[in-house]
């Protein structure tokens, strides 16, 4: 059967097994025909081919490599046998295999390598194809004795790739857009258990479940494989949406086949683990043991039932299992989990009445390792027996291009964000693990984010509104008091405030922070809602929160702290102390934000710039801060300055994160922005660093064409263009002084230098720009004047229309 045929049979029958046996069986034929035309001749006897790996186990997928080992009695010699071993290759990789050979006499097949572990492990799977036999035979008879021999080194060796594979994937089967070969539970997994049960010499088949997770698997694969054409094992959403025409139902069932798979792997890696502890290992596990009390014991690390009758008599004696686990940081065993699902129908019909069992959860929650007894919790089934609530997120996909993980385990992530505070897990963090420790009642903190997300699996559009709901009939169901259910209900209806204010609003204007501080109203629901908005974006994906945005969301809980406590003093810097003509000179005409925005010292050092600007006509001054650069110049205002600055930093591929413009009575202008350089381009070429001053103060003369430095960048690679169809939003209540306007478009290389062109075109004045991208969607808010006021609705109506034809003006700049 031809490679066309057997693709035309798996679209008619959608069976992987079909596709695995005729393709393996179809390269025996190519493998075999070339041996006896190119190596026959040559090796009359001496030479065996030999399948191993995936052909091995007749797993060949449409587009896998072929695994082939040439078994020789001896080094191969003669220039013949070269040649001959040359034109088998040819012909093979002429067939269009993608051929993986190896050429190895018995006694090296049979020689433990550490640096090639790998060649042992394909010999688990190995098939005779074609040559001498008896050579062949030779191997097969003394691999069983080198497995035995070895098999403390390659369990071992196992075990550790496993582990080091998972902790690339942050040990999760939950990402929107997985490898299904590689990433936890996928069918590098499915070979993992059966490598590991082979060398433990295991006997037992694999359940049905494991079994029926494979098939689904392998026939995914082959699909992928299908409409890719290549060895593609990447479940992206536009393969999500080929598969089903419910793509969140179907990524539902991938999960749930992928839980089966990664729950078999690690039972395989603990079983084969114990197997190769040492002395001093099991010693250490012996003191560990002492935690172990009337009703837990501790074995190996893992914590098992040892009156595991009392599930049946006091359901609630779950409850003390995971508070024991969040006490001591120890994982349930296999046979505690086993016992537990056991008993799940039992204890959702217990969990499903009205129970006072707050104080239990309250305990829980406030003890060391909260996150993992609830990750726990979760996977035994525990967790939504008590909030049925959160079978809604289960496996729940939400796709907007920027989350990685589904809803449920984006929560559980969120949950160890929070327990990762009590050690910071890098010095930004700091500063929230001090906010932590002086924080009261930090359960509600935990029962928040548990129910932060519950909503995203109604209808209803507004997700935060509905968790809420959801979670005051389910905190009403286990008894927490009134007063800490309204603190858990606030945090949940507010914890997208402070993104939403870090992202869109002037942090420095008054009314901003004012406004936040009446919403939040007393110190400890700041202190809870940080800590809650701190752990929902890093939970997003592990690059979300930013240095940036970390420093961003310290700035709002400091300024709104302040308010509330009323400590904000705007008055500190005063004009009137300094005898300086300078000083007043520069100052005259500059905005009171300036003021706010500036220390005392940065004011210093805008003056000395502002010595250089008027020897030089402009200054340019750029440094690195904490995990970003700031650019700031001077220089006599003009028409698209601005934006000609904006269009040099974008031709540079920098991400701008905050831009701030200011002009005094002179006629000077202070101009900084903040980036990122997401290719290290100016840390690793230090030389750019003074090639970026001198094309900034060549644009800022007028004596660079910015159009053509854009026209230099290569589009955005991401998303298909017009997913994202841009909106322009204008608010005028936000600022006492000047007009909001919020752009949302489909990010590219100039799209800011394009709008802020539109603006500058259009007479006005950018006071703020705050710029915010979520993967290729960008969100830019700029503070808008005009002649020094707000804008007109004439005015706001033909900027809205330039600005939306701004964002639609082709990737690269004409």
């Amino acid at each position: 059967m031809s490679p066309e045929q057997i693709r035309e049979a798996f679209r008619v029958s959608g069976s992987a097994d079909e596709v695995l046996g005729r393709r393996t069986a179809l390269v025996d034929q190519l493998v075999t025909a070339a041996y006896r035309e190119c190596l026959a001749p040559r090796f009359p006897q001496g030479l065996a081919l030999v399948a191993v790996g995936g052909y091995g186990r007749r797993e060949l997928f449409p587009y896998s490599d072929v695994d082939l080992l040439l078994l020789t009695s001896r080094d191969i010699q003669t220039e013949s046998q070269r040649e001959g071993l040359s034109a088998f290759l040819r012909s093979l990789w002429d067939s269009g295999l993608r051929l993986s050979q190896s050429v190895r006499t018995v006694p090296e097949c049979c020689e433990f390598h550490q640096g090639n572990i790998e060649l042992s492990v394909s010999l688990i799977d190995q098939r005779f194809l074609i040559g001498d036999s008896a050579l062949y035979e030779t191997l097969a008879e003394r691999l069983p004795k080198f497995f035995r021999t070895r098999r403390p080194e390659l369990l071992r060796h196992l075990c550790n790739l496993a582990r080091s594979r998972h902790a690339r994937y942050q040990n999760t089967i939950y990402h929107l857009e997985p490898n299904i070969k590689e990433t936890p539970g996928g069918i590098r997994d499915l070979h993992l258990i059966h490598w590991l049960a082979f060398l433990r010499g295991a006997s037992e088949p694999p359940s049905q479940r494991l079994q029926d997770a494979a098939r689904f698997l392998a026939a995914l694969r082959c699909r992928l494989h299908y409409e890719s054409g290549r060895d593609n094992n990447v479940l992206t959403f536009a393969a999500q949406e080929s598969c089903s025409e419910d793509p969140a139902e179907f990524m539902r069932q991938y999960f749930r086949h992928a839980r089966e798979v990664f729950r078999g792997a690690q039972r395989e890696i603990e079983l084969s683990e114990a197997v190769t502890e040492g002395s001093l290992v099991k010693q250490f596990r012996d003191w560990r043991a002492r935690v172990s009390n009337a009703d837990f014991t501790i074995t190996r690390d893992r914590v098992y039932l040892r009156t595991p009758q009392r599930l049946e008599a006091d359901p609630e004696f779950a409850l003390k299992l995971f508070e024991f686990v969040a006490r001591h940081g120890m994982r349930l065993s296999l046979d505690a989990e086993r016992r537990l699902l056991a008993r799940l129908p039992d204890l959702e019909r217990f969990f499903a009445q009205p129970r006072p069992i707050w104080a239990a959860l309250r305990s829980i929650l406030s003890l060391p390792h909260a996150s993992l007894a609830l990750r726990a919790m979760h996977e035994t089934g525990l967790l939504q027996a008590i909030f049925p609530e959160w079978r809604d997120i289960e496996c729940l996909v939400i796709r907007d291009f920027y989350h990685r993980y589904t809803v449920d385990e984006h929560t559980l992530v969120a949950l160890e964000m929070l327990d990762s505070l009590r050690d910071p897990p890098s010095p930004a963090a700091r500063k929230f693990s001090t906010l932590r420790a002086e924080t009261e009642d930090l359960p509600l903190v935990y029962a928040a984010l548990l129910f932060h997300d519950v909503g995203k699996g109604s209808p209803a559009p507004d997700h935060a509104s509905a968790s809420a709901a959801s979670a005051a009939r389910a905190l009403a169901r286990i008894g927490m008091p009134e007063d800490q259910r309204h603190s858990v209900l606030f945090l949940i209806e507010q914890h997208l405030t402070l993104s939403s204010v870090m992202n869109s609003r002037d942090l420095h204007d008054p009314r901003t922070i004012e406004a936040l501080a009446h919403r939040i109203g007393t110190i400890e629901n700041l202190k809870r809602l940080t800590l809650t908005t701190w752990a929902d974006i890093s939970a997003v994906n592990p690059t979300a929160l930013t240095p940036w945005r970390g420093e961003q969301l310290w700035h709002i809980y400091v300024a709104t702290h302040r308010e509330l406590t009323r400590e904000l003093n705007a008055e500190r810097i005063h004009l009137e102390t300094t005898s300086d003509p300078h000083w007043a000179a520069f100052l005259e005409g500059l905005p009171t934000r300036y003021l706010r925005t500036h220390s005392e010292a940065d004011i210093r050092w805008h003056l000395q710039l502002d010595e250089l600007r008027r020897a030089a006509g402009i200054a340019v001054d750029l440094r690195r801060r904490e995990g970003s650069w700031r650019l700031t110049v001077l220089t006599k205002d003009r028409p698209h300055l601005f934006a000609s600055l904006v269009g040099v930093l974008s031709s540079f591929g920098m991400d701008i994160l905050k831009a701030e413009a200011f002009s005094n009575a002179q006629g000077v202008v202070v101009d900084t922005f903040v980036f990122a350089d997401p290719m290290r381009t100016l840390e690793l070429n230090p030389s750019e660093v003074d090639r970026l001053k001198l094309v900034v103060q060549r644009a800022a003369l007028g004596k660079e064409d910015v159009r053509r430095l854009l026209k230099a960048r290569a589009p955005l690679r991401g998303l298909p263009r017009g997913r994202i169809q841009p909106t322009v939003a204008f608010d005028s209540s936000v600022s006492d002084s000047a007009t909001l306007i919020e752009v949302v478009a489909e990010d590219r290389p100039g799209l800011l230098y394009s709008l802020a062109s539109a603006i500058s075109e259009a007479g006005c004045n950018i006071e703020v720009v705050l710029i915010d991208t979520e993967a290729a969607k960008a969100i830019d808010v700029f503070y808008i004047t005009k002649d020094g006021r707000k804008l007109d609705s004439e005015t706001e109506a033909s900027l809205r229309s330039a600005l939306l034809e701004a964002c639609q003006e082709p990737a690269s700049v004409a």
